[in-house]
């Protein structure tokens, strides 16, 4: 005879105390009990329901694929979170002039650095040139304004810093600048991805290079693609393209 730990019934067999085991007691046994019901239930129809535990399987995978996927798309979701793809192919040797045509030139500033922490006024926002502090930004997409005389050195690199609007980036954006920056990690070829410091940025997506910009509203990675293709690479401390 076998007795129930948890009521005291007695069974003739250990097969029919599973059973009860699976059948009465599913929310009150401990780990060992499980997997011994569990075990018992796999060789038999009968006892302790397996659908429950595959439907807490079936669940459990549901959140790790979810988990997995709002990490990708950097936390964006939906269907358009997703880069277009040009983000991965090899740069033309200059941009489309459909937007190097629309490209804002302005006289450099200089090229000096200066003590780490001094305060510099540029005369454009963000800065296209001028002097700056002596350590440059690494490449990637960030969510708070690195100090602009950094990202001023990293322009001298020949990096494209690209600027956004908080409020206005749409998840298929983020996403293509996000591939944008972790295509071009360079020392004299990165993208740099930030949040534009002007409390009324001039348009939703600003990209700079060294005494360049370009303003767009409408994302349109044709655009990256054509303005770094044109400067990436090009900046007057280290020309590598």
């Amino acid at each position: 005879m076998v007795d129930c730990e948890y009521c005291g019934d007695a069974f003739e067999t250990e097969e029919a105390h599973l059973e009860h085991l699976g059948t009465e007691h599913p929310d009150e046994l401990g780990p060992i009990d499980q997997r011994r019901v569990a075990g018992a239930g796999s060789s038999s129809d009968e006892g302790f329901p397996l659908t429950g535990l595959l439907g807490g399987a079936a669940v459990l995978v549901l959140v790790v694929v979810a988990i997995w996927f709002l990490f990708l798309s950097g936390g964006s979701g939906g269907p358009d979170a997703a880069p277009t793809g040009i983000e991965d192919d090899p740069l033309p040797d200059r941009g489309d002039e459909e937007w190097i045509s629309q490209v804002e030139s302005a006289e450099s500033e200089g090229i000096q650095h200066v003590e780490q922490g001094s305060k510099i006024d540029y005369a454009q926002s963000p800065p296209l040139s001028g002097e700056h502090w002596g350590r440059a930004i690494q490449a990637g997409f960030y969510t708070e304004t690195p100090e602009l005389p950094r990202l001023v050195h990293t322009l001298e690199h020949g990096a494209v810093v690209i600027y956004y609007d908080p409020a206005n980036v749409t998840p298929k954006a983020e996403a293509s600048l996000r591939a944008w920056a972790d295509n071009n990690q360079g020392t004299w070829t990165s993208v740099v991805v930030a949040p534009n410091p002007n409390e009324n940025p001039q348009g939703e997506y600003v990209l700079t290079a060294w005494t360049h910009r370009l303003v767009i509203d409408d994302y349109d990675a044709e655009a990256v693609r054509a303005f770094a293709a044109e400067y990436l690479g090009r900046g007057p401390e280290n020309p590598v393209r």
